[in-house]
């Protein structure tokens, strides 16, 4: 099989699997790295010893991270199991990352950020802070998932097939609806071009629609400003914006607002997480929220909070 014949099977593995775009991308980097490494030799003529010798080099030698160790690893793991139906899980396991607390900003250093955003930008950052978005949940909502009469956000995951819902700031509404006639004209222009399929919908994807048939509420409601060809079917194709789009954007407000340390659009999902339990609500009400799947990945939050708020009082003030 030619290699690019052969990354192109890995390709269509990954699709069925409903992995992010960005996963795709990743691993197909890092199997052709992988072939690379080995002078361009097919991955079903190698085994475990050339997947170890690769996996060596990246961390004896390339000195890389413990997270990108991982990241090849993985990638490796689904080419063999995935693809080529050999489990290399017992022979393998990531190294343990180091875990630190999440990174979270105060209340008035949330609003600094947002007022130096414009536009969509603030729109999307907005509900990062206000709904506890992912950045990737953010960027693929899509029309049908904003429920204004109950005021939710339906926020699914189509790796899992599972969805959530969380709230819909009130603030936000105006701005939503806008968004949403944004959105619809976008994808009226769209459907002038001859060659334009539909919005990206994934194989499997829980929807009501099937691709090309122009469903309103299936369109991204932050739609990329140009339209790409499908590498498999050669039509054109309406994805959401890239990730890049809006992190470059959160990360340039940051500092204009003069916080200091390496904060994100993650900072932003972890302050919601903060404000809702000093506000009082119920740890169990924050996780359904979050979409966490075990308590635990929510309890970190209450270990913040008590770092933040030690209920000690220095000996100059007594």
């Amino acid at each position: 099989m030619e290699r690019l014949d052969f990354l192109g099977e890995v390709r269509n593995r990954i699709r069925e699997n409903q992995l992010s775009r960005s996963t795709e991308k990743s691993y197909l980097d890092w199997v052709y790295r992988f072939m690379l490494f080995h002078s361009k030799r097919n991955p079903v003529q190698m085994g475990v010893s050339e997947v170890k010798e690769f996996l060596d080099d990246l961390h004896q030698k390339r000195k890389v991270a413990p997270s990108t160790h991982n990241q090849a690893l993985n990638a490796l793991l689904f080419l063999y199991k995935k693809v080529l139906h050999v489990s290399l899980d017992h022979e393998f396991k990531n190294i343990r990352l180091e875990k630190h607390l999440p990174l979270v900003l105060s209340r008035d250093e949330v609003k600094k950020v947002l007022l130096n955003l414009r536009g969509e930008f603030r729109l999307m950052a907005s509900l990062i802070y206000g709904s506890g978005l992912r950045l990737c949940e953010c960027l693929t909502l899509r029309i049908r998932d904003l429920d204004f009469e109950r005021k939710e956000i339906i926020v699914r995951s189509s790796k899992e097939g599972m969805e959530r819902r969380t709230v819909m700031p009130v603030v936000l509404i105006p701005m939503l609806m806008r968004q949403v006639e944004k959105s619809r004209i976008c994808h009226e222009e769209n459907k002038l071009i001859p060659e334009f399929s539909d919005s990206f919908i994934s194989v499997g994807t829980e929807t009501n629609v099937t691709p090309g048939s122009h469903d309103g509420g299936c369109q991204y409601l932050f739609p990329s400003r140009k339209l790409s060809a499908d590498p498999i079917t050669g039509q054109w194709i309406q994805h959401c914006h890239h990730e890049s789009y809006l992190q470059k954007a959160i990360k340039e407000a940051i500092d204009k607002a003069g916080i200091t340390v390496r904060a994100s659009s993650s900072t932003l999902r972890h302050s919601f997480a903060l404000h809702l339990l000093e506000d009082g609500y119920d740890i169990h009400t924050i996780q359904k929220l979050l979409g966490h799947k075990n308590i635990r990945t929510t309890l970190v939050y209450t270990h913040i909070q008590h770092r933040n708020r030690p209920n000690v009082h220095s000996p100059l003030d007594i």
